[in-house]
C-alpha cells in the first residue's frame, strides 16, 4: 500500500511515516493486534480520494433503521488501539472503526500541508458511503472528533465528540509538553509511559494494556501531527442541525471542562457531560462510562 499521492512531488502532501520500514512496522502491529481479537469483526478496506482507509466492524445489523455507529480516533490512534471498547459497545450496536489518513494504522499515510480539516471533511464523507449503508451517529475522539464537525455528509445523524478538537484551542501544560520532548528525541516505553500518565487522570494506577508499547512505536516510526485550530464559526453554526453531545474527562489536560463545556455551548449549542476520573484519554480510562453516553445519546435519537 503506497503511502504518499500523486501530490506529493510537488510537496503539497507528508507522509506520517518516516521511511518506508516503519510504514511497515506500523501496519504489522496494527493487523496482528486486530488478528489476535477474538471477538466477531470484519477487517477490510475501501479506497477514497485521500487512498485507502482500514475499517473495521463488529456487532449486530442495525434493526430498524437505527444508526450504525462509527469510531474515529484521535491523533496517533486507530482501529487496533480501541478494541476493547468496541467490544462492549458492539455487543448492542453495530460499530465501525475507520482509521484516519495521515495517522499511524491501516489507513493511507499521506496527509496535506494545507486545507487539512476540509479534506478530512471530504475523506470521512467517501468513507461513510462505502462503509455504512445507512445512517450514522459519529463518535470523534480528539482529532476524530474535529473530523466528524468538519464533515456534513447527509447519512450523519447525531454526533458524540469526545474531548472532541476543533470546537476551542486545546492547552498544552508546561510538564506534558516537557514530557513530550524526551518521548519525540530519545523514545523508549518508559518515555511514552510518562507522557501519557501526563494524559491521564492523576493518581491512575496501571495505564491500559499496550499504550506504552504503541505509543514508543509511534515516536520511532512517526512524524507526530498538531492538534487543528478551532473550526471557523460559520461551519459549527451549520453544525447545529444535527444533534451534538460532547463530552470531557473531568482531569483532561488538554480540553479541561470549564474551557470545553462554555466553548461547546456557545459554539455548537451542544448538550455537555463531564467524565468523572478521566483525562484526555477517554477511550481507555473510562470505557463503560464512554460506553453509557453513546448508548444514551443513540436511544434519545429514536425517541
Amino acid at each position: 500500500m503506497p503511502t504518499t499521492t500523486r501530490d506529493d512531488k510537488d510537496g503539497h502532501v507528508t507522509s506520517v511515516y518516516k521511511n518506508e520500514k516503519a510504514r511497515r512496522e506500523v501496519r504489522s502491529w496494527c493487523v496482528n493486534r486486530i488478528a489476535d481479537w477474538d471477538f466477531a469483526h470484519v477487517r477490510s478496506e475501501v479506497v477514497t480520494s485521500a487512498g485507502a482507509t482500514g475499517v473495521v466492524t463488529a456487532g449486530p445489523e442495525p434493526r430498524g433503521g437505527e444508526p450504525d455507529v462509527v469510531l474515529l480516533p484521535g491523533t496517533n490512534m486507530n482501529a487496533a488501539l480501541c478494541l476493547p471498547l468496541v467490544e462492549a459497545m458492539a455487543r448492542e450496536r453495530r460499530v465501525t472503526i475507520l482509521d484516519l489518513p495521515g495517522q499511524p494504522g491501516l489507513s493511507a499515510g499521506g496527509r496535506p500541508r494545507a486545507r487539512r480539516m476540509s479534506w478530512y471533511g471530504n475523506w470521512l464523507s467517501e468513507a461513510l458511503a462505502q462503509s455504512v449503508p445507512g445512517p450514522a451517529v459519529l463518535v470523534g475522539h480528539s482529532l476524530g472528533g474535529a473530523v466528524a464537525l468538519a464533515c456534513d455528509a447527509p447519512r450523519i445523524v447525531g454526533r458524540v465528540l469526545l474531548s472532541g478538537a476543533g470546537i476551542t484551542r486545546l492547552r498544552i501544560p508546561v510538564p506534558l509538553m516537557a514530557a513530550t520532548v524526551p518521548w519525540l528525541l530519545r523514545p523508549s516505553v518508559a518515555r511514552s509511559t510518562a507522557l501519557l500518565r501526563h494524559m491521564a487522570a492523576p493518581g491512575r494506577g496501571e495505564l491500559p494494556g499496550g499504550l506504552g508499547v504503541w505509543m514508543d512505536l509511534v515516536a520511532r516510526c512517526c512524524r507526530t501531527s498538531l492538534a487543528p485550530a478551532p473550526l471557523p464559526s460559520d461551519l459549527l453554526e451549520r453544525r447545529r442541525s444535527v444533534p451534538t453531545l460532547v463530552a470531557t474527562g473531568r482531569f483532561d489536560p488538554f480540553l479541561p471542562p470549564h474551557t470545553l463545556g462554555p466553548a461547546a455551548r456557545r459554539r455548537l449549542g451542544a448538550e455537555f457531560r463531564v467524565i468523572e476520573g478521566a483525562g484526555h484519554l477517554l477511550l481507555d480510562e473510562a470505557p463503560v462510562e464512554v460506553c453509557a453516553v453513546v448508548e444514551e445519546f443513540c436511544a434519545a435519537l429514536g425517541d
